[in-house]
Formats: structure tokens, C-alpha cells, sequence
């Protein structure tokens, strides 16, 4: 099975999955000391509302070392896309309306409605994350950490984020899955209120088979 940045994407709660590595796409925060999840959430709302679009790069790694790598772009509201290098055939993308998993390789086509997926959540204009689905957060001098977990948001899955505490540079998430499986992610080049067009959030259907 090819995975993605949020696991194999096929299923709903793969879909829940897709929530968590969004998250990560839009955070950046230096949570106060005073009472620190409060802050951090706060910080994350604020940030999230500056940034509308974003895009850059992401290597990842899966639970039995595997590797690939690709680029990103978000445009709120509702749309991202992932693109993996070769010879991954995977593209994944969200047009505002539905989320669409394209394999190449197979030459197959699934969407789901967005407004039925945790993505809605993270793609919409406002961050609406409770407080309640933050388990853990700790600082260094070097990176901060948010741990995450509410199973209507991501069912069984854990997610750890860490990003630098100074500059706010997004570093890592990791999915912890219900078997314990993890899937990391680092994200790197990300270049914030870029200038991206709608075609890119875009596919075909029947062009692409039509390609095919």
C-alpha cells in the first residue's frame, strides 16, 4: 500500500488522519509561560489567520523506514495539494469541494466531499481546534511540542508535532496510528502568503482518463 503524508488516504479514517498533518501546515506559535496550553492555543489561532497560503517541501518516512519525498501547497478556504516525487505516483488534492487521491500508477480516481472529512476543519478560513483535543505541550529553547489527540478529530490516532520555538519554522509531525505504527513527516522550504493559483488545487476527472 503507497502512503501519503496522512497514511494510505483511503479509507475515513485515513481521512481523520489527513486532519493531523494539516494541523501541521498551519502551525507556528511560541506558547506563553504563564499557562501554556491556553497560550499555545491562542498563538495557533492568530498565526493560522495570517496565513492563508503556504507551500513548500516534505520528505517523508514511514513505520518500516521508507522514504519519499514531494511538495505541498494550501490556499484557504478548502484547498491543498501533495505531489511525491517519482517514483511515487501519488497526487492528493482538495479543490474546496472534495478531497481527490489520484494513483497514477493504477490509473485510479476516489474523492471524498470535504465537508465530510476532518480537512474541512483545518482548510477553513478560522482554526476551530478545542483545547480539549491538545494532550501535551512542552518548550525548549530549541523546539516546541503539541501532542494531539480526540477521536472525532483524528479517532485513534496520536499526533506529535514539533516545530522551532524561536523562529516558528515548521519542522516535524508524527502519526502514531492505533497499532502503534508512525508515520513522520518534515517539512522544510515553506514559504508563507505566496501567490497560488486555483488551477492548482484542480484535476479532470475525465481528462485524466481520457490521459490514461
Amino acid at each position: 500500500m503507497i502512503k501519503t503524508p496522512f497514511s494510505a488516504f483511503t479509507t475515513p479514517a485515513v481521512l481523520r488522519r489527513a486532519a493531523s498533518a494539516l494541523v501541521l501546515l498551519v502551525l507556528a506559535a511560541a506558547p506563553g509561560a504563564a499557562d501554556i496550553r491556553s497560550d499555545t492555543l491562542q498563538a495557533l489561532r492568530e498565526h493560522y489567520a495570517k496565513v492563508p497560503t503556504m507551500k513548500g517541501e516534505f520528505l517523508q518516512f514511514g513505520p518500516k523506514g521508507e522514504q519519499s519525498s514531494g511538495t505541498f501547497a494550501i490556499k484557504r478556504p478548502g484547498k491543498v495539494r501533495f505531489d511525491y516525487e517519482a517514483p511515487s505516483p501519488i497526487e492528493v488534492v482538495s479543490n474546496g469541494l472534495a478531497v481527490m487521491v489520484v494513483n497514477n500508477k493504477l490509473k485510479t480516481f476516489d474523492s471524498y466531499p470535504l465537508k465530510n472529512t476532518p480537512l474541512k476543519l483545518l482548510l477553513d478560513d478560522k482554526l476551530n481546534i478545542s483545547d480539549k483535543a491538545i494532550l501535551d505541550v512542552s518548550v525548549s529553547d530549541d523546539l516546541t511540542t503539541v501532542v494531539l489527540g480526540d477521536k472525532q478529530i483524528f479517532g485513534d490516532s496520536i499526533i506529535t508535532l514539533q516545530f522551532e520555538s524561536e523562529t516558528f519554522e515548521l519542522r516535524q509531525w508524527t502519526i502514531k496510528d492505533a497499532q502503534g505504527k508512525e508515520t513522520s513527516v518534515s517539512v522544510f522550504n515553506v514559504e508563507n502568503n505566496v501567490d497560488l493559483s486555483n488551477r492548482l488545487f484542480q484535476i479532470n476527472k475525465a481528462s485524466y482518463k481520457r490521459k490514461n
